[in-house]
């Protein structure tokens, strides 16, 4: 254990985090989602797993210590619902609204057509997969950088 870490952070994702530099992108996806089949084409090759927790518990724990890209218009973006690209979850919500509660400025999202989705996490550093049941519950979040003072550029 280490202190103030919170406790989904494993080995392995701490890893993965730390290791990802700016522009890397990191697939969170719902129970849904094929990650093991998707995974093995990232960067990482292997799906790595946080089952039994969901979106808004994964979120807040990677939020808590990944700074996200502020050189592009919308480092959040998420699976579009099928017919209906206008519209916004709750599940896409609740992610927005923790990284929001974890920034010091307003983050962009933008949707992303399914299978679009699919195609561009197999191009991604790794996926996470959750215990998210909610359909849609799929994102993928680009890496910033931390500038010398310790805070997101």
């Amino acid at each position: 254990m280490l202190k103030n870490l919170d406790p989904l952070l494993n080995p392995n994702l701490l890893y993965i985090l730390r290791a990802m530099g700016h522009g890397d992108v990191l697939t969170i996806v719902d129970s849904n989602f094929p990650a093991d089949s998707v995974a093995s084409t990232t960067v990482h090759g292997e799906v790595i797993r946080l089952d039994g927790a969901g979106i808004p518990e994964v979120a807040s724990a990677i939020f808590s210590v990944f700074p996200l890209d502020s050189f592009i218009e919308a480092p959040i973006q998420y699976m579009q619902v099928v017919g209906e690209p206008e519209t916004m979850l709750e599940v896409h919500k609740d992610l927005h609204k923790i990284a929001l509660e974890n920034a010091d400025r307003e983050w962009k999202m933008d949707s992303v057509e399914r299978h679009s989705f699919y195609e561009q996490s197999r191009k991604t550093y790794a996926v996470i997969a959750t215990a998210e049941r909610r359909p849609y519950g799929c994102f993928m979040i680009t890496k910033g950088v931390i500038g010398p003072d310790g805070k997101v550029m």
